[in-house]
């Protein structure tokens, strides 16, 4: 593997973690309905843990509201109590057809405990970032070159974690500002 082959894969992976913390922030929500707050919502269905998208289609018919119609009316019920089950603070309610979740407004406490929240996935995201810069150094020490190569390598890994660093931060904070706006 050569040098440039090296920064690449590093370039590409620090991306790929920034992209993920990106992805996991929306799941955070702040006081609108965003259907993708359910993702991570399991639902039995025939004795199979199945994702809530997979059985009903989900809506924003308002801003404050979410609408979830299931495919197959019988898993109701199921869905019902796989959302009171998530602990995301929903209130489903059920007319025999779909469900309605009608999304509070934030306390401040619970502002405080979403930031944390946020907090914790910019943390995790810069602990895979460290990671990555450790196994990309660990790569350079074994392509075993000249000192003074492998030293501007090693730097250049280090900008481009120092860079991916500032990017996690600038996202928490953009979220954090999300998150305490009333």
């Amino acid at each position: 593997m050569n040098t440039e082959m090296i920064t690449l894969e590093v370039t590409e992976k620090l991306d790929k973690a920034v992209e993920n913390l990106e992805k996991k922030f929306t799941t955070v929500r702040a006081g609108r309905a965003n259907p993708s707050s359910l993702d991570g919502v399991q639902v039995e269905y025939y004795g199979v843990m199945t994702p809530l998208k997979q059985l009903a289609t989900i809506s924003v018919p308002e801003a404050r509201q979410l609408l979830i119609k299931p495919y197959d009316r019988s898993c109701l019920n199921a869905i019902e109590k796989a959302i009171l089950a998530s602990n995301l603070g929903y209130n489903p309610g059920n007319d025999g057809e779909t469900i309605r979740i009608i999304i509070p407004e934030l306390t401040e406490e619970r502002r405080r405990e979403l930031v944390k929240q946020v907090k914790a996935l910019s943390e995790e995201a810069k602990v895979a970032v460290r990671n990555i810069r450790r196994d990309a150094i660990d790569d350079v020490k074994k392509e075993e070159l000249p000192e003074d190569q492998e030293k501007s390598l090693e730097n250049e890994i280090q900008e481009l974690v120092n860079d991916t660093n500032k990017k996690i931060e600038n996202k928490f904070k953009e979220k954090e500002q999300e998150l305490l706006t009333v």
